[in-house]
């Protein structure tokens, strides 16, 4: 009979290496192996903190950059977040991390309209660890929902998640209606921006990069309590030009109007196949979508990112990206009479320009 001693119990893994093995599991989409490894990390004594920050959203992370590259596509997108998604449930039920609540209780939601819930989902398992009690709500809570729930389980505080930047105006409300109610909002998520630019602008309590500082700052002691005369209005007053409002309202009519145009401003398009054209119209709503975004901050920084973020995903998807600038023109046309966002269109138009076009049309 073989003793183990402590000197002589299986170490876990590096976490670079354990996030590799996992990265091979998700990508050839193998549930089966993906949850058995994290499961076996956990028997071997890894944490399971360590496993759900440091492994399982390391992974997550690289399967966004991978569809980015257009590595991947979009349901092997899905299936890898699904699979992901399973690795974290199977680390919450593993005896490892079993504990008590000994600390107060938080709500974790993803704003209205927001489906990537697996961030929040790890915050709210790394939160359990920490002791708390959770109220984990998933993906897309509507606003008058989450206050419902305020309003019978006494939280206290509320974090929010969002990754896309075009939430920003619903978080803005949830924020704003979480604080009537007195509970207190951490919000985290590639929505707010870099270094959380956004979160303070809209009036959050506190902003966290990730789930680990998020928990380090709640345990740092209670939030205070919001006072209950805070509005919308009192934290973004050029809002009072309704150029926000108006681009939002019609924003169906401003991309069929576009749509129209960019046939004879951009020849090449009329040769475009169906799923080409259904393409197209998307990648134009999500253009006047960002910026009537940018319209309700105030930033002009927002939309310029947005739109050579989206000339580098044609390009890797050797999509011509030429037909980015006279859409943005034509945009512009539509909203002549709206001074912040005929800025904030050719601040568009600058920053593609100053990237170079290869022969072919695309930026290099």
């Amino acid at each position: 009979m073989t003793t183990c001693t402590p000197q002589s119990l299986p170490r876990p893994e590096p976490a670079e290496q354990s996030a590799e093995l996992l990265w091979n599991a998700v990508s050839a989409a193998d549930e089966y192996t993906a949850t058995k490894l994290v499961l076996r990390m956990l028997d071997e004594g890894a944490g399971p903190e360590s496993v759900l920050l440091d492994v399982i959203a390391v992974v997550q992370g690289r399967v966004g950059e991978e569809w980015a590259a257009n590595r991947i596509s979009v349901a092997q997108e899905h299936a890898a977040t699904a699979i992901n998604d399973r690795a974290v449930a199977a680390v919450s039920v593993h005896s490892a991390a079993r504990t008590t609540a000994t600390r107060g209780r938080i709500t974790v939601a993803c704003v209205d309209g927001e489906w990537h819930g697996l961030p929040a989902r790890l915050l709210a398992e790394t939160l359990k660890l920490r002791g708390w009690q959770v109220d984990y709500l998933g993906a897309q809570v509507p606003t008058p929902h989450l206050i419902a729930h305020l309003h019978n389980t006494r939280a206290d505080a509320v974090a929010l998640s969002s990754s896309i930047a075009t939430r920003l105006p619903t978080a803005h409300a949830a924020i704003t209606a979480c604080q009537a109610v007195g509970v207190p909002v951490l919000v985290g998520g590639a929505a707010f921006g870099p270094e959380g630019r956004y979160a303070k602008l809209l009036g959050a309590d506190i902003w966290a990069p990730d789930a680990r500082t998020a928990a380090d700052r709640l345990a740092e002691g209670a939030l205070p309590r919001p006072g209950a005369d805070h509005q919308q209005f009192d934290d973004l007053p050029h809002l009072a030009d309704q150029e926000y409002t108006l681009v939002a309202r019609n924003s169906a009519s401003l991309v069929r109007n576009v749509f129209t145009a960019l046939e004879d401003a951009f020849p090449a398009m009329r040769s475009y196949s169906d799923l080409q054209r259904e393409r197209t119209a998307e990648d134009l709503a999500h253009i006047v979508e960002f910026l009537a975004t940018a319209l309700y901050l105030d930033d002009e920084e927002l939309f310029t990112s947005f739109v050579t973020w989206t000339a580098q995903i044609l390009v890797a998807r050797h999509v011509p990206a030429h037909g980015l600038p006279p859409a943005l023109d034509l945009l512009a046309r539509e909203l002549k009479d709206l001074p912040r966002a005929t800025r904030i269109l050719r601040a568009g138009t600058h920053s593609l320009a100053s990237a170079p076009f290869t022969a072919a049309g695309n930026i290099a």
